[in-house]
């Protein structure tokens, strides 16, 4: 998945002559429409999925009901593999997943189907990695990331990941995660931990805000979770991939690529591909994430923001008018 993230960063910054894609201080693409409401919406919208992404449905969910009051939404987010099963039973018109559908997964809905299911890139995260807000490291590599979380590497000391302070060196470092059902924990052991399998020790969390909770409570932790759960009892580490230049967890790294654990926040839907989406329950609610009130709910929530282009294709690849 982080190849795909960064294949698709590579790509799109040569066709637009290496523009920065995005400010270190999110900008909304200007080229994204203003949401128009239409009228005849009404409806229950259910959404089956993400517990990183929860927050985020929550509130385009709000904005939704402020152009359609007569519209229900529920949200329910345990973890993004209940997302294509939830899909594949009709379930929910949604499935936000914070990585991309394994192969079995989206063969399973394709066996049902006939068709695959359509993945839309609704906004870009930063996977941070936290630590206690007294913690005197600044930043880490994603070896030693491997080393710290998976059975690759043996039981850490701040010691050995290079603290020198006499209060910290010879503590281990209490670990926290994310539980199995979870996209974060997906791609967090695909990418950080190069496929190793987590230590046992790993503390499993059921949501990200626990995650996060948990690092700020425990002086001697280190967690991972979405950049956008950041709370002022934590701090987020710098990351290099080999030893080298660390890069912050910013909207300039996390679109050039430089920083390591980016990744796209996904909604999967079904759409049929002949005739895309065409009831305006779920059409609109797809055309308000890729509107400038959609994608400002995106920075909102602590994430960033996808490029008018990338709207554009997802747009179309529901056969939804995209005509900016």
């Amino acid at each position: 998945m982080a190849k795909t993230f960064r294949t698709w960063v590579i790509g799109l910054t040569a066709a637009l002559g290496a523009t920065v894609l995005l400010a270190a201080t999110p900008q909304i693409d200007s080229k994204l429409p203003v949401y128009r409401p239409v009228s005849g919406v009404s409806g229950n919208i259910k959404s089956i999925g993400s517990d990183s992404m929860n927050n985020l449905m929550t509130l385009w969910g709000e904005e939704y009901k402020k152009f359609y009051p007569s519209t229900q939404i529920e949200i329910e987010g345990k973890g993004s593999s209940t997302a294509p099963a939830a899909l594949i039973e009709g379930q929910a018109q949604f499935g936000p997943m914070s990585r991309a559908m394994k192969a079995s997964e989206i063969d399973a809905f394709e066996r049902r189907f006939g068709y695959k299911p359509t993945a839309l890139r609704t906004g870009i995260d930063a996977l941070a990695v936290f630590v206690h807000r007294d913690c005197p490291l600044d930043s880490i590599s994603m070896q030693q990331l491997t080393e710290v979380f998976s059975v690759a590497g043996k039981d850490m000391t701040w010691g050995d990941l290079g603290v020198r302070d006499a209060s910290w060196a010879s503590r281990p470092v209490s670990l926290y995660g994310r539980n199995s059902a979870s996209g974060t924990y997906g791609f967090f052991k695909d990418v950080a931990l190069q496929g190793n399998d987590f230590k046992a020790s790993v503390k499993e969390q059921p949501g990200s805000s626990a995650v996060v909770q948990g690092v700020a409570s425990d002086r001697f932790s280190m967690g991972y979770s979405g950049v956008g759960y950041a709370t002022a009892g934590v701090k987020i580490l710098k990351l290099s991939l080999d030893g080298g230049e660390a890069f912050a967890a910013n909207a300039e790294n996390a679109s050039s690529g430089d920083y390591p654990l980016a990744r796209f926040l996904y909604l999967y839907v079904n759409a049929d591909p002949v005739k895309g989406i065409d009831d305006p329950l779920r059409a609109e609610f797809i055309r308000l994430i890729f509107s400038r009130v959609g994608q400002e709910v995106v920075v909102k929530d602590g994430y960033f923001p996808v490029p008018a282009n990338v709207a554009r294709e997802d747009l179309k690849a529901c056969k939804i008018k995209a005509d900016f």
